[in-house]
């Protein structure tokens, strides 16, 4: 076809329809909102006196809230990586054991970082779609006579499988041996989405950052410290310079808390992101709306399920994130469905993790996130997977459409009554 004699493009080149606003559904970083990202563009402040100190105070006063603890909250610049370094250093010695509970990939690398510090290493196998058994914990537990695991690691969320773990059962299992190991969690990939109660579950330490949930760009790591972290702090000989509690713990001046210069615009983004979070209604009206998100991906993915296609990689639903899915795709590609998804929509996917990279891919539903940008997502997914082809059982976007409808009526009848 020709127009005015000339030959559109389109006859001429693959069509691309990624001329908008790109969308990153990766599990992190997640999407920054503007007034965060503002936030940042501001001047350097004295960063020993005015406005910088009262926000570094208001900061450390409410983080001990997001965790749901009223233990102490800590503050290190560096990515979640960090928080684990500065989680051992400060409660552990050389050549004590810890025992890495695998439920995919990030405890298990726990481990293996803190071995760097000479730290005795040992993995309660698992798999790569069921949670940490609770059973296998306790027997473990009741085997080590001698009390030699000094602390026990897992993640709450494991972004690579998307498995949420059952935290209050694995503490129960741990008193139910008679075990005195100390229980750290990562939560890095769940703060601030899903329900998580470190005090109410019995955990004594909490590691988690700034780039999921939290909704600020990489830059943060937090850690949260219950009594017995405390008093093992006491008698930790890994503590380091930089990691160090101890300064941290009662500050003369703010530069300690942060073992130098602070995070000057990292704390005014953080701000920014607590004000948007009490707007928003709280911890648990974040919580529930990441529930309502992940319950509109599951039914994509339930609507899109065939036999050596989609499926989920958690099949039990009581135990799949609400911040993140992991999708297995059988015999499509999965590397070709994230190519023609970034290149021909500017949609970007997050890969597969795992002993099936070729054959799974995940969506990040986590953060600053709406029903129209996740919509848009499902409905990108599976106009790629038409494409490709590929087999599917029917349609994911009337399936995640139908879950959003259901609360959204639940809000219209509120808003009536």
């Amino acid at each position: 076809m020709s127009v005015n004699g000339e030959t559109p493009a389109t006859d001429r080149l693959p069509l691309n329809l990624a001329a908008g606003r790109d969308m990153v559904a990766i599990p992190g970083p997640s999407i920054i909102p503007e007034r965060v990202l503002n936030a940042f563009a501001r001047p350097m402040p004295d960063i020993y006196a005015g406005e910088l100190v009262e926000v570094s105070n208001e900061i450390l006063r409410r983080l001990p809230d997001l965790a749901r603890t009223a233990g102490r909250g800590f503050i290190t610049i560096g990515n979640g990586h960090a928080g684990w370094q500065m989680a051992i250093s400060n409660t552990l010695n050389r050549g004590d054991r810890v025992l890495a509970l695998e439920s995919g990939f990030f405890a298990v690398v726990w481990g293996e970082q803190s071995a760097v510090s000479g730290v005795d290493v040992e993995v309660l196998p698992g798999t790569e779609r069921d949670p940490v058994d609770p059973e296998a914990l306790h027997d473990r537990l009741v085997a080590d006579a001698q009390h030699e695991i000094k602390a026990v690691l897992v993640s709450h969320t494991d972004t690579s499988t998307s498995v949420r773990n059952d935290i209050a059962s694995l503490r129960e299992a741990i008193d139910r041996s008679g075990h005195p190991t100390l229980l750290m969690v990562d939560c890095i990939a769940s703060m601030a989405c899903e329900p998580y109660e470190m005090d109410a579950w019995g955990v004594d330490v909490t590691v988690a950052a700034s780039q999921k949930g939290v909704m600020v760009p990489p830059g943060l790591a937090f850690v949260w410290a219950g009594p017995k972290a405390l008093a093992a702090f006491e008698h930790a000989n890994l503590r380091d310079g930089y990691f160090d509690w101890g300064p941290r713990l009662e500050p003369e001046v703010v530069y300690q808390h942060y073992a130098g210069t602070p995070p000057v615009s990292h704390l005014f983004a953080l701000r920014e992101a607590f004000a948007m979070m009490d707007e928003e209604g709280g911890l648990v009206a974040r919580w529930e709306r990441h529930h309502a998100l992940a319950e509109a991906v599951w039914a994509a993915v339930d609507g899109w399920s065939t036999p050596d296609g989609i499926g989920f990689n958690i099949e039990a639903e009581a135990h799949r994130s609400w911040a993140v899915t992991s999708i297995q795709t059988g015999r499509i590609d999965a590397h070709e469905l994230r190519r023609i998804c970034l290149e021909g929509s500017g949609l970007t996917l997050g890969i597969g993790i795992g002993s099936l990279p070729d054959q799974s891919f995940r969506i990040g539903h986590m953060g600053y996130l709406n029903p129209t940008m996740l919509l848009g997502t499902i409905a990108t997914i599976e106009a790629t997977l038409i494409a490709m082809d590929a087999p599917i059982g029917g349609s994911g976007v009337a399936a995640a459409a139908a879950a959003i409808g259901s609360r959204l009526t639940d809000r219209v009848a509120t808003d009536s009554s």
